[in-house]
Parts: C-alpha cells; structure tokens; sequence
C-alpha cells in the first residue's frame, strides 16, 4: 500500500463524516422548520378563534409595519385569553386599547439638543 493509497483513504474517509454531518445538519434544519410552521399554523388557528375580522385585520396591518410589535400583541392576548382575563371574541377595540398600552411602555421621546459654542 502506498502513501496515496493511505492519503486517498483518509480522504475518503474525511469526506463520508462531512457528508453524514451535513446530511444531520439538513434534517435538524428541516425539524426546525417543520416544527415553526406547525407552532405558526397552531397560533393562527388560535388567533382565528379568539379575534373578530376587524381586530385579525388591524393586526395584519400591523403584522405589515411592525412584526414584532404584532407579535407581542398576539401573544398578550392569548396569554389573558388563556389566563380568563379576556374572553372571546377579541374586538378591535381591545385590539387597539392592547396597542396603545404597548405603545405607551415601549416608546421613548427622542430629544434632540443644540449646544451653541
């Protein structure tokens, strides 16, 4: 056996664990993926059963702008839906008084000062 035949070999062999990594790698990455869109269709289902059209339309809307902003929205009111704190179904208006509460802790002023020398 010569020293390619070696070279050769372990190359090969180098080249099935990279192989078999990414292949794992692929298949938790489709796991993953598989997982999120059931996780998302559960929530929509979810949402779909507590909101009014009215109120799944203006958090489409704001779903548009701010994704993460409709995101907590969804979220807090699933949580008081869940809690009994709300029952369904969620109007817009409750929508919009959920908006405005988050919109009130979350939003800083921005200030801007001249110094004049």
């Amino acid at each position: 056996m010569s020293e390619y035949d070696i070279y050769d070999a372990e190359l090969e062999e180098i080249k099935r664990r990279k192989l078999l990594e990414l292949q794992r790698r692929l298949q938790m990455e489709e796991e993953l993926r598989r997982r999120q869109q059931e996780e998302a269709a559960r929530r929509e289902a979810l949402l779909r059963a507590i909101l009014t059209p009215e109120a799944r339309e203006r958090l489409a809307n704001v779903r548009l702008v701010r994704p993460e902003l409709a995101k907590i929205v969804e979220d807090n009111i699933i949580a008081l839906v869940q809690s009994g704190q709300l029952r369904p179904p969620v109007s817009d208006e409750v929508v919009k008084r959920i908006l405005e509460a988050i919109y009130e802790r979350t939003h800083r002023e921005t200030r801007i000062r001249i110094k004049r020398k």
